[in-house]
């Protein structure tokens, strides 16, 4: 089992400089002791214009054999025939033993640490890459050099892939599994090409010859931090890394959709995936003190009650968090059809283990669904719902991304009716704990008066054609109002406005008035 790394470089920048970046010096023959063999490194060419670094790996077919993962396959259980636990193609092919090999023999170099030159790790350099024999299996999923390109091309690198004949005296017996693999790319760091051959060789052989437990994800999403979220075939990836086990593929494919919707967002994934309050019930704080019913409670009971004035069936709760609400409108059998959208994978497992979905009967479980989704870009699932609701979610966005809230809710999904609620800015005097000028959680971005909340209703409103209606929600306060202000949207049977058939762009959105507070806090729903 072999492949080779190749650079160039000039007097100036030798291309020996790959011997720091990998940590083996090209002077010198290394062996390195594996689960499987030995590997040994070694540079075939060491000059100033080319070098070459070689990893040889020696696999012990019997060791192999006992490890009860030698059947060619990948399967793990008997072989169908036995002899086949002896020859096979383990010890010659790229696979999982080669991605194994790499982790252990260049583990420095796939951190991006030189400590030496610690300014070469973050340069690009040119890079070529050749394996003269990899598994290339299709399993209904394509296979061969096409399935090669397909996993290379869009990391920025020239694939030259080329299938091997079953055997080149008998040509008519047609073309192997194997391709011969030659990469090439100017753009892409050498520790981010060794952290990429890791995840997808495996990938491309669609087998590992070791038991695939639950810290696999853990190993692909570190490996495919920084492309792996974004790559077009990040299901495929993500399925066959895991040997096709459902449930780790499903807990992967959740945190890469994370990672994509906070780098989208120029986030962190933590600052995203925050709709569950991780401090003991106890201490969050609804009210400065406890009465019945809480705000919480009446702030859903409002929600239900101008849902039903509208006669809507089927409602669809965007941003619905733990699932308070949706629990709410299981209760009465009108609401038939039910959509909680949230961007919080731990959210969506808490709720659906608070309302016990697993349990329900069938009749019951096929009113509800749960879906992670971002509400700042437009999704066909929100299409056809009667009615929305966005409870307690505007003041999480960033000002700026309002807008694409707007479009996405408004414009493209156009429920006949939406219910928004947000914080009255005014009404955080009353609260004791509430220090001056803060808002009521960490992570608002802003809270509104109630005139900056009019100014902005109204605005969407006339923008896509609804009519709107506020009401107060909670106690009322002559001086400053209810703690929770409501938007009730409804669209008239022939709207007045031209309804935008674009989203709109930071020059023609309605204008979003600027709160008065300092935007870095929320509430719980």
């Amino acid at each position: 089992m072999f492949m080779s790394i190749s650079t160039t470089g000039s007097a100036e920048a030798p291309a020996t400089d790959l011997g720091f970046l990998l940590h083996k010096h090209p002077g010198k023959v290394q062996r390195f002791t594996t689960s499987h063999g030995e590997a040994h490194v070694f540079y075939p060419e060491a000059g100033d214009e080319l070098c070459t670094a070689a990893l040889l790996l020696d696999i012990d077919p019997i060791a192999l054999v006992r490890k009860g993962r030698g059947d060619g396959r990948g399967r793990g259980g008997s072989p169908d025939f036995a002899l086949s636990q002896y020859v096979n193609d383990r010890p010659y092919a790229a696979s999982s033993l080669l991605a194994v090999a790499l982790r252990t023999v260049f583990r420095s170099a796939m951190k991006g640490a030189c400590p030496a030159r610690p300014e070469l790790p973050g340069r690009v350099r040119p890079l070529r890459i050749e394996l003269p024999a990899v598994p290339a299996n299709g399993a209904g999923e394509g296979g061969g050099p096409a399935l090669v390109a397909r996993l290379f091309e869009p990391l920025g690198w020239r694939v030259e892939a080329t299938a091997i004949a079953l055997d080149e005296s008998f040509p008519e017996w047609g073309e192997s599994r194997h391709v011969r693999i030659a990469l090439s790319s100017d753009t892409v760091r050498l520790a981010d090409a060794l952290q990429q051959l890791y995840v997808l060789l495996p990938v491309l052989d669609g087998a590992k010859h070791y038991w695939v437990a639950p810290d696999e994800v853990d190993k692909l999403l570190a490996a495919g931090q920084g492309w792996l979220a974004a790559h077009p075939e990040r299901a495929l990836i993500t399925r066959r890394y895991l040997a096709r086990r459902w449930s780790l593929t499903r807990a992967a494919m959740e945190r890469l959709e994370l990672a994509r919707l906070a780098e989208a967002d120029d986030r962190e994934v933590e600052e995203i995936d925050n709709a569950v309050d991780d401090r003991p019930e106890d201490e969050a704080r609804e009210q400065p003190e406890p009465r019945q019913p809480s705000l919480a409670e009446q702030r859903r009971a409002a929600i239900l009650t101008a849902l039903r004035e509208t006669g809507a069936a089927r409602v669809a709760d965007l941003g619905c968090g733990q699932g308070e609400l949706i629990g709410e409108l299981l209760k009465d059998a009108r609401f038939t059809g039910i959509l909680g959208v949230d961007v919080s994978t731990r959210a969506l497992r808490v709720a659906s283990r608070k309302l016990g979905l697993e349990r329900l009967s069938e009749r019951q479980a096929a009113r509800v669904s749960l879906v992670q989704g971002a509400l700042t870009y437009t999704d066909a699932r929100l299409k056809g719902f009667d009615a929305a609701v966005l409870c307690e979610v505007i003041e999480h966005l960033d000002l700026p991304r309002l807008p694409a809230l707007e479009y996405a809710v408004f414009g493209a999904a156009r429920p006949r009716t939406v219910v928004v609620t947000t914080p009255n800015a005014e009404y955080n005097v009353r609260w004791d704990s509430l220090p001056a000028g803060a808002v009521r959680h960490a992570d608002h971005r802003f809270e509104w008066s109630r005139d900056e909340f009019r100014a902005w209703t109204g605005k969407v409103a006339a923008a896509y054609g609804y009519t709107v209606e506020l009401r107060p929600v909670g106690p009322q306060d002559e001086e400053v109002g209810a703690p929770t202000q409501l938007a009730l949207f409804t669209m008239p049977t022939m709207p007045t406005t031209s309804t935008p058939t674009t989203a709109p762009t930071p020059a023609t959105a309605p204008t979003t008035p600027t709160p008065t507070t300092t935007p870095e806090g929320g509430e719980p729903r």
